[in-house]
């Protein structure tokens, strides 16, 4: 079967016979089949023959660990294997070693966490990538750390999210870990990568290209792709070419230009780093500090608390805060008093209030101000490049990029689509039909922590096709979920999901089964009376199902506050019988830290929600049982109340909630002698949802104590 995967999806790396059509592939292949190394093969042939390097795109960074390694079959040797598979992330997953040693000197002098730097210490002597986001960083290491407020001591402090990057000017540049992982992909065979970075740069790179400007070099070769997880692909393109302007954003853009504003915050603004590079060039000199000055207008610290203060009036500082604080008052007009303070709040941009119109003008306004001198300010340094190109040392020069991208992001994508959607919202114009606009805040503890107006596509197939499919040579699409069973053509949702309906040609399409006996090695269950909106019912029933497993169970959930009420109520009794209980979003590990334990320990149990869902990789006895607590049905948001319009209806949901159950119940069996029990504790879970379950599984619909004598039984060693 693997050989025959391989044969089928070797199709992606023909050559193309026509520019923008190029091969592409939708290969289902389940679990079992060895799909990994069923593309890693055709694909490190190609590209040792022919380069440049194909590139591996996964949803979760636990994937891109898991090929990293399984590309030993195809690279034995360690060395070479280091040189030829190359692990590539986002630059706010590796450790900046700048940012550590200021933390250092900070703890030194009295003013920092010294023990938790000690213990940062010891693993960055021993790190091989610095990959802090599922790389060897230990997930158990920031819960060490103290929490001074004053030093920001987290490590969270200790990667680059606010690409404040001063790159040559580093002291640590040859040393860094996100440089050295850039270098690294340049020269591999095969780049292992995720979806979000790779989406987000061919955004970048085709909005470049648009413009006349040439791609970013470490992506231009992507040629020959393997979205690997490919069920997720809308998703993330979803995320990718969406647009938001949000308090956080504008907050962190001003941060961004001016650096921090407060005593004891950390980080470096543009002044900081682009001042020296400049020189005596007088009209570049001035363009940054009108930059700086522009900034003023955007939200600075504490902004969430002046436009939504818990007591008191509110009090907005310039034009953003203005209109975000304006959105608040149309959410809260048009939303119950009672889901905010739990969920959030969303509405339709439009029709807006009168003070939302009026103060999207000023907001707009405020944000050409800001752009015009990022503008200028990158003409000017387009102008170095070129003026001093027999003077610019390699060091400088990659300052000099690294800035005009940072730049070129912000002035000619970022605001520039936020003021596209003030503009909408300003003129009260009619819906776009490809685009959904809309209000949204979210709460934490029942305070607003941030306010947003986004923009997203109806379809994001277009500008994947546009900005990734259309340019590349091969394209192949793969993962253990992409059909639905219950259409009559299998693989027409996942054309449309992935973008292939949009191609000239349609897309090849391959289904290799798992070798899996699923009848012999797997029971499903719906359970009947067990009322799913009573969370001590849904919790007595996790509680009890994880006990007759005796541990290596996994409960997942569609909502947060269902998952913390039900941990709240299962904790201390399966501590009692000596199950270790984990839960995202309650323990303070991120999601593969989590999985890692849970892993380890055979007998524990874990709670999540979609990141475990779609990350749990546990072969063995440390994952037997698997328990929904209601069918994962798309939440009936704003967004896709209009893709369910588009795409099909009830027909829709129902292919969206089958793949999910499907994709969970992969987890269970990932081995050949593998035992596992499935749960549905939500009784109106139609039949038609299990349909994309492997054959020769047979859900049954009993009672509670049916399901947990059977498990007990089933399960026993």
């Amino acid at each position: 079967m693997q050989a025959v995967y391989a044969a089928e999806t070797a199709h992606a790396f023909a050559p193309r016979e026509h520019e923008g059509e190029p091969r592409m592939v939708l290969a289902e292949a389940g679990t079992g089949v060895g799909k990994t190394l069923g593309y890693l093969a055709p694909a490190s042939l190609w590209a040792q023959e022919n380069g440049p390097a194909v590139w591996i795109s996964t949803y979760t960074r636990a994937l891109q660990r898991q090929i990293e390694r399984e590309s030993a079959a195809v690279y034995p040797d360690p060395a070479v294997r280091a040189r030829k598979a190359v692990v590539r992330k986002g630059r706010e997953n590796y450790l900046c070693l700048l940012n550590f040693q200021e933390m250092v000197q900070t703890a030194q002098l009295g003013n920092g966490d010294l023990i938790g730097m000690g213990l940062a210490a010891r693993w960055v002597r021993a790190t091989r990538d610095g990959d802090m986001t599922g790389g060897d960083f230990p997930a158990w290491l920031p819960n060490l750390f103290a929490i001074a407020p004053s030093a920001q001591a987290s490590a969270a402090n200790l990667v680059d999210r606010r690409g404040e990057c001063v790159h040559a000017a580093c002291g640590h540049y040859r040393a860094c870990y996100v440089e050295k992982a850039i270098r690294g992909s340049r020269r591999a065979d095969l780049v292992i990568a995720n979806h979000a970075l790779v989406l987000t740069q061919a955004a970048f790179d085709g909005a470049r290209r648009a413009r006349g400007g040439k791609a970013d070099v470490e992506t231009a070769s992507l040629r020959r792709i393997v979205f690997d997880e490919g069920h997720h692909l809308f998703d993330a393109a979803d995320s990718a070419f969406s647009a938001a302007l949000s308090g956080a954003e504008a907050a962190e853009l001003r941060r961004w230009i001016r650096g921090p504003e407060s005593r004891g915050r950390r980080g470096r603004g543009l002044e900081h780093r682009l001042m020296d590079v400049l020189g005596d060039r007088e009209d570049a000199r001035r363009a940054l500090q009108d930059v700086t000055r522009a900034a003023a207008v955007l939200p600075g610290e504490g902004w969430s608390g002046r436009i939504a203060p818990p007591n008191g009036e509110i009090n907005p500082i310039g034009p953003v805060e203005a209109f975000l604080a304006a959105v608040l008052e149309q959410l809260r007009a048009r939303n119950s008093e009672r889901g905010g303070a739990d969920i959030g709040m969303e509405c339709q941009a439009r029709p807006a209030i009168d003070k939302v119109r009026q103060t999207a003008s000023d907001a707009a306004s405020a944000l050409a101000s800001v752009e015009a001198p990022l503008l200028a300010l990158a003409r000017h340094l387009e102008d170095v490049l070129d003026a001093d190109a027999d003077e610019l040392g390699t060091g400088e020069r990659a300052r000099i990029e690294g800035a005009l991208r940072g730049l070129d992001r912000r002035a000619r994508m970022t605001l520039p689509a936020w003021r596209s959607m003030l503009k909408a919202i300003e003129e009260d114009a009619e819906d776009d039909p490809d685009f959904v606009d809309w209000f949204e805040a979210t709460f934490l503890y029942g305070r607003v922590v941030d306010a947003s107006s986004r923009r997203h596509w109806v379809d994001p197939t277009e500008p994947l096709t546009a900005a990734v499919l259309a340019p590349a040579h091969g394209v192949l699409v793969t993962s253990a979920t992409l059909t639905d069973p219950a259409s009559d053509d299998p693989f027409a949702l996942a054309e449309m999901r992935t973008g292939g309906a949009r191609l000239p040609e349609r897309p090849k399409t391959i289904k290799v089964a798992s070798p899996f006996d699923y009848a012999s090695q797997a029971r499903a269950f719906v359970v009947t009376d067990v009322a799913k909106d009573d969370a001590r019912q849904v919790a007595a029933a996790m509680r009890e199902l994880f006990l007759a497993a005796g541990g290596g169970g996994v409960g997942l959930f569609t909502a947060i506050r269902r998952l913390r009420a039900v941990h709240d109520l299962i904790a201390g009794p399966l501590a009692d019988k000596g199950l270790a209980l984990y839960a995202q979003h309650v323990d303070p590990i991120e999601v593969g830290g989590l999985v890692d334990i849970f892993r380890a320990e055979r007998d524990a149990c874990l709670l999540g929600t979609d990141a475990v869902r779609d990350g749990v990789d546990v072969p063995g006895r440390s994952l037997r049982l698997l328990v929904f607590d209601r069918a994962p049905w798309p939440r009936p948001d704003i967004l896709h109340k209009v893709r369910r319009a588009r795409f099909g209806g009830k027909g829709y949901d129902d292919a969206v909630a089958r793949n999910r159950i499907a994709q969970a119940f992969g987890r269970l069996i990932r081995r050949a002698d593998d035992k596992g029990v499935f749960v549905m504790l939500d009784a109106a879970s139609p039949t038609r949802l299990f349909a994309g379950l492997p054959e020769g599984v047979e859900i049954q619909r009993v009672g509670l104590v049916e399901a947990i004598e059977a498990t007990t039984e089933f399960l026993k060693e």
